[in-house]
């Protein structure tokens, strides 16, 4: 089956497990639609307090350095709004208490399209489904369903004045059979830029730029593009 261009949404939260997931993920997407003025707000479940590769960094200082770089990398991408819920890297599971913060983050910001992680493991490549990736993924999708819109689930959130939104379509990431592709040749710039903001991940920023690249052109001929170009992929579902 052929992939299909991704319209851009009215507006968008994306959820990510870590901060740097959203930029490897669907940063150059993000450029585009902020560039056409869609509103997006970034959601970073964990601080991924347990990344990093340099062993003299004191490990309680992790959580502020990628919160820091997350910024960057969303500005990067013209992206202002970056709410960060603090959960523990490496240990995330589908708990009720991640439902219902994810359900209060879409009902605050009230999107048209949640973009999240795959919950389905793609074993074409690994390092996309991190178990952390994968619970996101499934938590996100049990807050877009039947969570956010659903007066009477978590009614704590009621009280405090979130009413229930309903999202009309959900776009993940890293899944392994997409069914749409976004065009970020233009974009591959502020991508980049985004990716190299998290210095504290990257050892090698020449050899991840390249691999980068390598990832985009790969999706963009799946996509049916030329050659030079580059592509985002995503399996699109309607939830409205």
């Amino acid at each position: 089956m052929s992939l299909i261009p991704m319209q851009p949404p009215k507006s968008a939260l994306v959820i990510a497990a870590h901060p740097d997931d959203v930029d490897f993920g669907l940063a150059g997407t993000v450029a585009l639609w902020r560039s056409l003025g869609v509103p997006v707000a970034y959601c970073v479940i964990t601080d991924g307090d347990a990344g990093g590769f340099d062993r003299s960094i004191n490990r309680s200082a992790i959580p502020k350095i990628r919160r820091t770089e997350q910024l960057a990398a969303a500005r990067a991408v013209g992206v202002e709004t970056v709410e960060f819920l603090g959960y523990h890297d490496g240990s995330l599971t589908v708990s009720m208490d991640l439902r219902r913060d994810l359900s209060a983050m879409i009902r605050r910001y009230q999107p048209e399209r949640v973009m999240c992680q795959s919950p389905v493991r793609n074993f074409t490549r690994i390092g996309t489904s991190h178990p952390d990736h994968l619970a996101a993924g499934e938590a996100s999708l049990q807050a877009v369903y039947p969570d956010a819109r659903n007066p009477f689930a978590h009614p704590e959130l009621l009280e405090s004045g979130l009413e229930p939104h309903t999202v009309l379509e959900v776009a993940m990431s890293a899944y392994p059979e997409p069914t749409h592709y976004v065009d970020v040749t233009e974009q591959i710039d502020a991508k980049l830029a985004a990716i190299l903001s998290h210095e504290s991940q990257l050892p090698d920023p020449a050899q991840t730029k390249e691999a980068v690249k390598g990832w985009l052109s790969l999706a963009a001929g799946a996509a049916g593009l030329g050659d030079g170009l580059f592509a985002e992929l995503f399996y699109l579902v309607q939830t409205g």
